[in-house]
């Protein structure tokens, strides 16, 4: 299938996606990044799925979550009548559960379940066995139980399920997840957990304090990131998945089950603009434990519980999504300098408190321990936001976001009165302006360049007005937004930076689609320039390419018109929420003033 045609479910804990067919095919347990154990995603039905469907012919597939919850229903319409599938993970204890009722409407439809296990990314068949009117599938550290009512067997290494379902009826199927060495789980009631798993979206999805124009847009992008938190810890997964493609056939597949600094921060953000400060608080515990360290040992990404070593390996059992390899595990860009995120960090801390949180004298004092690393550290050349894996560079954005944390630094004596040497602070946020405008600018293009000395286009550039840097309207910003929209548009959405440049600039061959948030910038962009009904135009038409149930990749091929990438991507979400509080209250979420 399509990488569209999944939807998510999630405890925040770690999610599953559903395929249109009926099929889990990617879920690790018990963590976002444990090893999976459904992996049909990157490889066949025998790396591991759980298939739930009418055993004939679909003829017709509808989709939708409950409103303001991440329970998925989808009916099933065949000749022999129609089936509601209902899907869910209740978000609970240390027990996670995958729950699926089959819910009769009309006829009599006959329906089969085969739940293929294998752990480690589909390397591993369990043992499985029947303890107490459930099946149990043990494999090293790992083991489930399978409980339901409808009779099941073993058959080609899968346990399978054959009944009849007609209206009214309800067969309920519940996947857990427990330490090998630990007794069975307790019994899930499956109705009490799906009237708890409703209870518990609803009530936060009460939280939302935003109100106006795209509320439900908004709204339902912030229920996915919400879904891509660990609630244990509080981090925030770029994307619940590893290795789907930028480009079919590509090798640009990355492991994304981590938290990347950027992307939590830019939550932070959002999350605090809709009202949900409890988010925000609980963020910033993470980081306070995560960077605790050296400043110059910061890293762009963590683990979901703060680790540091996320080393990058191949799994070469699995052919990959549509054969796109290698299947990655890890990611080596944890080892990278990018500027940038030390300005995401120090803009979120700022957010919060200008926003309503509580000071925090520790987090005062890690404030200024990383200003202190980077009064020097701005100089430096990085791997820039794209994480390339070429040569380091100057990159405009890095600097602009170096400015940021100065800026940000100086907000904070200003505002709330915080003490700190914020006279030199304003002298390296004047300097750090000054350069990137000496250095950064092309006369050659009449535009800000990708990098120093460059004449180099990159999308990332657009970020410059939303964050404060200079204005929209400023001739500057305007000249680079028509210079990057005759560059870099591919049927009217942006590409990162020209293909041809990218092996010289990231040491990868080229092959990718547009990259969504650059063309959500654009429309910020847009609209604070006073082109209200072309932001609007070109927002419109992203939010078209929302699958059906409202999710988004990291990228999309419009020749192909597929998205790409993995699945659903954060960052492509909190992309869309900031165009969507733009367009809807005139003003950038992360823009100050």
């Amino acid at each position: 299938m399509r990488i569209e045609d999944y939807a998510l479910v999630g405890d925040l804990q770690t999610a599953a996606l559903v395929g249109r067919d009926g099929s889990i095919d990617w879920c690790c347990f018990p963590r976002f990044d444990s090893g999976a154990c459904f992996a049909a995603l990157l490889g066949t039905p025998d790396h591991g799925r759980w298939l739930l469907a009418p055993q004939g012919e679909i003829r017709r597939v509808t989709r939708r979550y409950r409103h303001d919850t991440l329970i998925l229903e989808t009916v099933f319409e065949t000749d022999d009548g129609s089936v509601r599938a209902i899907d869910f993970m209740p978000p609970r204890g240390e027990a996670p559960d995958i729950v699926r009722m089959v819910e009769g409407l009309d006829g009599e439809v006959p329906m089969r379940s085969e739940l293929a296990i294998r752990f480690d990314y589909g390397s591993i068949v369990p043992w499985v066995r029947r303890v107490d009117h459930a099946r149990v599938a043990i494999a090293g550290p790992d083991a489930f139980c399978l409980r339901t009512p409808a009779e099941i067997r073993g058959e080609d290494m899968t346990t399978v399920s054959e009944f009849v379902i007609r209206p009214g009826e309800r067969v309920p199927f519940v996947l857990t997840w427990f330490p090998s060495h630990r007794p069975l789980p307790d019994e899930v009631d499956p109705e009490q957990a799906l009237a708890d798993t409703e209870e518990y979206w609803l009530d936060w999805a009460g939280t939302c304090r935003h109100t106006g124009d795209y509320h439900d847009e908004i709204h339902q992008s912030l229920l996915v990131l919400k879904a891509l938190t660990y609630g244990p810890t509080g981090g925030l997964v770029a994307a619940p998945t590893t290795s789907l493609p930028e480009w079919i056939g590509g090798i640009r597949n990355w492991d994304y089950r981590f938290c990347w600094l950027r992307d939590a921060t830019l939550t932070l953000v959002a999350m605090l603009n809709s009202g949900y400060r409890d988010e925000a608080v609980t963020w910033r515990g993470w980081l306070l434990r995560a960077v605790a360290g050296s400043p110059a040992d910061v890293q762009i990404m963590y683990g979901i519980g703060g680790e540091r070593r996320l080393e990058e390996r191949e799994l070469d059992w699995l052919p990959g999504y549509e054969r796109s390899k290698p299947v990655r595990v890890g990611n080596a860009a944890s080892e990278q300098l990018q500027l940038d995120v030390y300005g995401e960090v120090l803009d979120a801390l700022y957010q919060t408190r200008a926003h309503g949180g509580e000071p925090d004298d520790h987090v005062w004092s890690l404030t200024r321990k990383l200003l202190e690393w980077l009064e020097d550290g701005w100089r430096r050349k990085d791997s820039g936001i794209w994480e390339v894996r070429g040569p380091n560079r100057h990159f405009t954005h890095s600097k602009v976001m170096s400015w940021v944390a100065f800026d940000r630094a100086v907000r904070y004596h200003e505002e709330f009165g915080r003490e700190g040497p914020f006279e030199r602070w304003q002298e390296l946020r004047d300097e750090i302006h000054a350069e990137v405008l000496a250095r950064s600018w092309c006369e050659e293009k009449q535009a800000f360049a990708q990098s120093y000395d460059s004449d180099r286009l990159d999308a990332a550039v657009l970020l410059m007005p939303l964050v404060g840097f200079l204005p929209a309207t400023d001739p500057r910003v305007m000249s680079t937004v028509a210079a990057i929209r005759r560059e870099l548009s591919v049927a009217g959405l942006l590409l990162r930076y020209l293909p041809e440049d990218g092996g010289a600039v990231d040491g990868l061959p080229p092959g990718e689609g547009v990259f969504l948030a650059c063309s959500f910038w654009l429309a910020s962009v847009l609209a604070l320039q006073g082109a209200d009904d072309e932001a609007r135009e070109l927002f419109e038409r992203l939010l078209d390419l929302r699958n059906d149930v409202g999710l988004l990749a990291e990228e999309y091929d419009p020749v192909g018109r597929r998205q790409l990438g993995n699945f659903p991507q954060a960052f492509t979400h909190l992309a869309l929420v900031g165009t969507a509080l733009t367009l809807a209250e005139g003003r950038s979420m992360r823009d100050p003033g």
